[in-house]
């Protein structure tokens, strides 16, 4: 019997190629399981897919880079639906199936978090961006799924490339709610601030900033991270943003920025898959090992 399987995505766990992306992912995971190993908990890493592991032989398993959850959607839900029924989920079944909809901005901002100004466009609507834009007046915007990851299917558009996106936003309004928000200049300009909160406690926080030219912070799309000293106000943010969920989560990531305002504001809050960054700071790891022990 497992204590703890780590799960991660077939690219992650059969890499082809173990260039710097990958190289992170494997240092990333053996750094937490190293920690569970070294407080007497046993482990297994393995994809979240694999047809061949009892999952009822493990106590739990730890959502980690399953990255690939967003572009097979249906699949992981099913999946979900399964094995949460053999086994415990970390975080549990009902907070990553309310943090997969970006409709938990909703009740975040009812429970006093502060969110950047928010439009969702619910799957099915007639109306057009063109009309969309024209009805909130707002010049810039970023448009995105509410099931969505790593930037996939996020676009800035403004009066000269709503026309050209119309098309793909049809396909999209087709299939899946949408979320739309005015663009925020300070993520270009400042960047996006990552906290870590493990049992509801901050531990280290990293920034994260766009290449010259592109709005989008992820490494995927050549943004870059850097080590960041948390102020007293965006560590109490980030913890009260955490104990607004609807249910304590064992680990969670809550990305933030300096909003059109000037105020601080949450971007996203990860619960499911977030990267960590425990390369930046070994201890969190540690940290999160002992919450999970004390779980279970």
């Amino acid at each position: 019997m497992y204590d703890v399987v780590i799960l991660t995505d077939r690219k992650h766990a059969y890499p082809n190629d173990i260039d710097g992306y990958v190289k992170n992912v494997i240092v990333e995971d053996a750094l937490l399981q190293n920690a569970l190993g070294k407080i007497g908990l046993k482990t297994l890493r393995l994809s979240w897919d694999d047809e061949h592991f009892d999952w009822s032989s493990t106590r739990s398993v730890l959502f980690r880079t399953t990255w690939d959850y967003f572009d097979r959607f249906d699949e992981f839900s099913s999946w979900l639906n399964t094995v949460s029924k053999q086994t415990r989920l970390i975080n549990s079944e009902a907070i990553i199936r309310w943090n997969i909809d970006k409709h938990y901005l909703k009740d975040l901002s009812n429970n006093g978090v502060h969110i950047a100004e928010t439009y969702f466009i619910e799957k099915g609507s007639l109306k057009s961006l063109k009309q969309i834009h024209e009805e909130l007046n707002w010049a810039e915007t970023v448009l995105k799924p509410c099931v969505s990851g790593g930037g996939w299917h996020t676009y800035r558009l403004n009066s000269e490339t709503i026309p050209q996106h119309e098309a793909i936003f049809e396909k999209l309004i087709a299939q899946q709610s949408m979320i739309l928000q005015p663009f925020q200049h300070n993520i270009v300009s400042k960047g996006e601030v990552s906290f870590m909160v493990f049992n509801g406690q901050f531990t280290h926080a990293v920034l994260k900033k766009a290449k010259q030219g592109d709005f989008r912070v992820q490494d995927d799309f050549g943004g870059t991270v850097h080590n960041y000293i948390a102020s007293e106000e965006e560590v109490k943010f980030a913890e009260n943003t955490v104990n607004a969920c609807k249910e304590m989560p064992l680990y969670a990531r809550v990305d933030a920025f300096i909003d059109n305002s000037g105020k601080l504001a949450l971007a996203e809050l990860e619960l499911i898959e977030p990267e960590l960054w425990f390369r930046n700071h070994p201890k969190a790891a540690e940290i999160l090992a002992e919450g999970i022990k004390e779980a279970l």
